[in-house]
């Protein structure tokens, strides 16, 4: 089943974060690249032709982080959206963020 199509599952601790080569896994079926950073999140940056564009992709964002109870954390400015997940909870990646990534690559 493609990340897409999966739904995150509550996560409030206790399980060990994706690391090293599973982390590639992961990062290998997002139809786009997201940048690993320090091994513990994901990030990538979104341009848009202006600033209402770039709030109207947020929102969708948002929706789909209401949706899959999985929040990233989102920098908004003119043309322009940056994403980083991670989960809070385990201060690492699990496969929610991936989940919601690709959510989001389906979005762009």
């Amino acid at each position: 089943m493609e990340l897409a199509e999966k739904k995150c599952v509550p996560c409030e601790g206790g399980i060990p974060a994706i690391e090293g080569a599973n982390i590639e896994n992961y990062t290998s079926q997002l139809k786009t690249k997201w940048d690993v950073v320090d091994g513990k999140m994901i990030r990538r940056e979104f341009t848009f032709p202006d600033f209402s564009a770039a709030m109207d992709f947020a929102n969708r964002v948002a929706e789909i982080a209401e949706e899959e109870g999985h929040h990233p954390d989102l920098y908004i400015s003119w043309g322009k959206v940056i994403v980083t997940l991670y989960t809070h909870a385990i201060n690492g990646l699990s496969e929610n963020d991936f989940i919601v990534a690709a959510k989001i690559n389906d979005l762009s």
